[in-house]
């Protein structure tokens, strides 16, 4: 029998994906958010009167067909991710200028490392990547590891944590090679996910993409219940028990929108269901510093805003003004063990830092309006960003077990999805599977 009623925790986009769905069939649903705001680990910052950057996930591609479906029937749209001009890198020596998005570092030593890359994503089995052939020693080597062993070329061991840094938010010795291969091959590709034009970075949501979940949560009402963090979930006679600290829902099932630390830190009754993560599960790390300018001052050098730097804090910038035009921002992420060292500093240390390094690589910049810091590391209900880093021994343990429903209680979120994990595109997917499993319960 269809349930009659569903408590979703988590008001992302999973959680409201999944919730959508249950409403649109006729079940009384209740979302349930720890945060004072939905969205999850999209964010949006407003930079001007009714100007709108995203201090958390903004990209998107053809590909991702269920997102660019929900942005359409919501009645939002996209704009494209333009970078029309040269890039800036500080890879070691003097600051350098160069057409394309392709390092000044030695371009042989590059190519290898993209071969190796390639032919380790070919082989894995997305939806199954804890049988990928060899995936024992695979999950058990970290991307660090790996890099010593295979990496002879010093520009190659230059980049390559700046590579993972851009695609995945990680230190290399967080995560396992098993996970790095899985994630660059369920995102489409290295080469997919990498691109601006015709890959994953090709657009953004116009005015944020904050707004799909505003507007699922807007359709679904009063069911969207803020600031009450989800501490248990009991089980007994065919029903759930969602506890916070307001309160209990009674409903016949429920549904964990949740990173893995987070739903593996809720208790349950009868429990604990698998693990969804393990002792080396690590955050991703990544944090956004957004500078606002009066203007995209850079594009009248002949600049797009892109840079690509060695030394932190700002590891690469992209030009994120509006597209409306204006006011310029200049965002700069900060990622893998340098994001970890940010978040240490003060709010007046983070602006200064990220600040001089701007004037830096476009010295024709003058003191910003505003800087705006999103500090994912230290979020307490996202526990990390893009998503969490699998470390070694992670898939094999707790891959099999990743959407298996615990009794009455699903799963859904970026990281129980084996296609798009860490993009906003799985974290839909994950909505719409919970969704269809809860429909079809016996």
């Amino acid at each position: 029998m269809t349930p009659r009623a569903a408590v979703v925790v988590g008001a992302g986009l999973a959680g409201l994906t999944t919730a959508d769905r249950l409403a649109a069939q006729g079940i009384d649903v209740t979302v349930l958010e720890a945060r004072d705001r939905v969205g999850g680990r999209t964010h949006g910052i407003e930079v001007a009167p009714g100007r709108w950057i995203d201090g958390g996930a903004a990209y998107l591609g053809e590909r991702h067909t269920d997102l660019l479906s929900l942005i359409d029937e919501l009645g939002l749209k996209t704009a494209p991710t333009t970078m029309p001009g040269a890039s800036r890198f500080a890879l070691g020596g003097e600051h350098a200028t160069r057409d394309g998005r392709f390092p000044p570092l030695n371009a042989v030593a590059l190519g290898d490392l993209f071969e190796q890359l390639d032919e380790l994503t070919s082989a894995v089995r997305p939806e199954e990547p804890w049988l990928t052939p060899g995936a024992e020693h695979l999950d058990t080597l970290t991307a660090a590891e790996w890099a010593e062993q295979h990496l002879a070329h010093p520009d190659a061991r230059l980049f390559f944590p700046l590579f993972l840094g851009e695609m995945m938010a990680a230190d290399p010795a967080d995560l396992s090679v098993l996970h790095m291969a899985f994630y660059l091959r369920s995102g489409g590709g290295l080469r997919y996910l990498n691109a601006f034009e015709g890959g994953a970075q090709q657009d953004r949501v116009a005015g944020g993409a904050h707004q799909v979940c505003e507007r699922l949560a807007e359709r679904l009402g009063v069911r969207v219940r803020l600031g009450e963090p989800v501490r248990a979930v009991h089980q007994d006679a065919g029903r759930v028990t969602v506890v916070t600290d307001q309160g209990s829902y009674r409903a016949d099932v429920a549904v964990l929108a949740l990173p893995p630390l987070l739903a593996d830190a809720i208790e349950h009754r009868p429990g604990p269901p698998p693990h969804r993560a393990g002792e080396r599960t690590a955050r991703g790390c990544a944090i956004k510093a957004s500078l606002v300018y009066p203007a995209p001052l850079w594009r009248d050098h002949g600049l797009s805003g892109w840079s690509v730097n060695a030394h932190g804090p700002l590891l690469s910038t992209v030009d994120d003004t509006p597209p409306e035009g204006g006011p310029g921002v200049l965002t700069g992420f900060v990622t893998g063990a340098e994001a970890h060292r940010f978040a240490t500093l003060s709010a007046g240390e983070q602006r200064e830092a990220a600040v001089r390094q701007a004037a830096q690589l476009f010295p024709m910049l003058p003191e910003p309006l505003a800087c705006h810091v999103t500090d994912w590391v230290n979020e307490p209900y996202s526990q990390g960003c893009y998503a969490a880093l699998l470390g070694p021994g992670d898939w094999l343990a707790h891959g099999p077990a990743l959407t298996a429903p615990h009794g009455r209680v699903h799963f859904a979120g970026t990281e129980t999805s084996t296609a798009y994990f860490g993009l906003m595109e799985g974290a839909i997917r994950s909505g719409h599977r919970a969704a269809t499993e809860i429909l079809a319960r016996p």
